[in-house]
């Protein structure tokens, strides 16, 4: 299920997240930029988080960031081929 629509960050991400170190809201914005754009996410997010917390799904180590990778997405330019068919529509 994806939680952030946004950012694209499916519930699977964040529950990888939090198993790998990330063990607040705080780094989950920073790190998956969950919760940065519209905000809708955050609730869902927060509750996420809880359950992997309140399942010990959180590990006790200090190199538990180094797996983590953000995604970024970028939208492609419009080109000006397409570009009179995007202002037609």
């Amino acid at each position: 299920m994806i939680v952030c629509v946004c950012n694209n960050v499916s519930e699977k991400k964040l529950r990888h997240a939090v198993a790998s170190g990330l063990n607040t809201m705080a780094d989950l914005r920073t790190h998956l930029e969950v919760g940065t754009c519209c905000g809708k996410c955050a609730g869902c997010a927060r509750r996420i988080l809880r359950e992997c917390q309140t399942t010990n799904q959180i590990p006790h180590h200090a190199n538990a960031m180094a797996s983590v990778t953000p995604i970024i997405f970028q939208r492609p330019p419009i080109t000006p081929a397409f570009q009179d068919d995007a202002l037609a529509a």
